[in-house]
């Protein structure tokens, strides 16, 4: 049987700022992306998404972000490898820390927004961030855009990677996302949301904005958890998936 993980960006409010419905979200993903801070976050949410995810069977993930709080980590910021390495070190240490607390365990990696982006693109922030994530913990799973440089760089320093696709973002015929600056980068109908991600895990294609299939390959799916209808779509594309035959499981348990 065909298998995929389904994971969600969350931790995402700090202070007295709310987002997202984490907690009813996480009844339906098998891997949590928890914000450290950077972008997102604060240590009472940390340690609360951290528990849930523990209770909830729900593989834990660092979500590291550029140092950007009022741009949510998408706005690109000019650094050097070295402080990408550092940065990511830094937060992966703030979510292993309340995870030990709490009796888990770090089960992946991925980075946020423009960071994410960045080292889809640029090799030496790939490699440094794939080296930031092995020298701490090699048995941690490095999550990227399918086929980007950050998979490649996982893969060279001897980390297991997992290549990412996106319920709810088209995509370039290089096989990159559409920016969000572009009108047509999100998409909002679940059925034509679904309809491709079951296309992407069975035939390994994707079509692009320009209406050529890309080749891909679908080891988990992510959905964004701060839109208006998250836990509705999470619910359905959960659903949808093992309807049409797809085991829907955490990347740890895959073989």
């Amino acid at each position: 049987m065909l298998k995929v993980d389904l994971n969600c960006d969350m931790g995402e409010s700090f202070g007295a700022y709310k987002m997202g419905r984490d907690e009813e979200i996480l009844d339906f993903i098998t891997s949590a992306n928890i914000a450290c801070g950077f972008h997102a976050g604060d240590p009472a949410t940390i340690r609360k998404t951290v528990r849930m995810a523990i209770d909830k069977n729900v593989g834990i993930g660092v979500h590291p972000g550029l140092q950007d709080l009022v741009g949510f980590g998408r706005r690109n910021m000019q650094i050097s490898p070295q402080e990408a390495y550092d940065l990511v070190v830094y937060q992966i240490g703030a979510i292993y820390a309340f995870a030990k607390s709490e009796g888990g365990q770090i089960q992946h990696v991925k980075p946020h927004g423009a960071l994410y982006n960045m080292a889809a693109k640029n090799s030496s922030l790939a490699m440094a961030i794939a080296e930031a994530v092995y020298k701490v913990d090699p048995s941690i799973i490095l999550f990227g855009l399918a086929g980007s440089e950050l998979v490649k760089a996982g893969e060279k320093i001897g980390l297991r990677t997992a290549n990412e696709v996106f319920a709810d973002r088209t995509y370039q015929s290089d096989g990159t996302l559409t920016p969000r600056t572009e009108s047509q980068a999100l998409i909002t109908d679940r059925e034509t949301a679904v309809k491709g991600v079951i296309r992407m895990v069975k035939e390994g294609t994707v079509a692009s904005l320009q209406g050529i299939d890309v080749p891909i390959q679908a080891d988990t799916i992510c959905i964004h958890g701060d839109g208006e209808n998250a836990l509705d779509f999470a619910s359905y594309i959960s659903s949808s998936l093992r309807e049409a035959g797809i085991e829907v499981t955490k990347i740890a348990s895959f073989k």
